[in-house]
């Protein structure tokens, strides 16, 4: 049985089981922060309680609470992953949601699959659905060619408007990481998420299109430096493994909390316009519209 790269809270991943970053990825203004960010990670991963259970010392919890509003705030230059497009098939919520969760993950991993059934579920009802929070998926198969071939195969059902589905339908199974995503298996669970035209999946999921994202996506997680699966961005806070619900939603509601308090509408905003020193009116008082 392969060894399982998916981030726990309750270990790091061995630097055998870590995937192996491509020579020479460099993500523009990102590798002023990579080294940050592994470090970030790091600290999840080895820092919490089992995946799922409950938090305590040393968990999860307790970094986020001990972060300052800046930090909630995000790095600015993490923020400008977040892509944002309106008709984006890999992403639910609103495009100008203040806070956006972009996901890291791989079909075949084990505790990317708990999250999708025990935790995500509750962040739609609770966020999405209330148009604070935005979810972006990137693909980050780690598991070698059967992950790579549901990734392109989630690619394919995006196209006819059924990613989220097909995410659902492959994570439903406790045992889908057991699995080496056949064609036939696939096309399985196209069928469960609804894909109607089955020869249209085909053609787009052996697409250079397909390949062209999940390439993107897995460079962009490689690029943050990413050691396992699921990985999060919350506004640029990392979150690494299959967190206790509150790691997630402390850092959703500090992230909102931080998006807000800049918001040019906000309180705080406009108490800090208030104090600004008001520059001077010409010495004439004369306005364009005076005659």
């Amino acid at each position: 049985m392969p060894s399982n790269k998916s981030a726990s809270p309750s270990s790091s991943a061995s630097p055998s089981s870590r995937p192996r970053p491509r020579k020479g990825v460099v993500i523009g203004a990102l590798v002023a922060v990579a080294a940050l960010l592994a470090g970030w990670l790091s600290q999840y991963a080895v820092g919490g309680d089992s995946a799922g259970g409950g938090s305590g010392a040393g968990s999860g919890d307790a970094t986020i609470e001990d972060r300052s509003e800046d930090t909630a705030a995000g790095n600015p230059a993490l923020l400008k992953l977040a892509r944002r497009t309106a008709d984006d098939p890999f992403a639910r919520g609103d495009k100008d949601a203040p806070v956006v969760m972009i996901e890291y993950a791989d079909f075949g991993c084990s505790f990317c699959g708990k999250f999708a059934r025990d935790t995500e579920p509750k962040l739609v009802r609770k966020y999405v659905e209330k148009g604070l929070l935005r979810i972006e998926w990137r693909n980050f198969p780690v598991f070698g060619k059967g992950s790579e071939r549901a990734a392109l195969a989630g690619y394919a059902a995006g196209q006819q408007g059924r990613f989220w589905q097909f995410y659902d339908a492959v994570y439903a199974d406790k045992d889908h990481e057991k699995g080496s995503f056949t064609t036939d298996r696939l096309h399985e669970l196209a069928e469960q998420a609804g894909v109607k035209d089955l020869k249209r999946f085909d053609r787009d999921r052996a697409s250079e299109a397909a390949r062209k994202l999940l390439d993107k996506d897995r460079t962009e997680a490689y690029g943050l430096g990413a050691a396992a699966t699921p990985a999060f961005l919350v506004n640029g806070q990392p979150i690494a493994g299959a967190q206790p619900d509150k790691v997630f939603t402390d850092a959703i509601e500090r992230a909102a909390a931080a998006a807000e308090s800049k918001s040019p509408k906000s309180p705080e905003s406009k108490a800090r316009k208030s104090e600004a020193p008001k520059s001077e009116a010409p010495e004439s008082g004369r306005t364009g519209g005076e005659g």
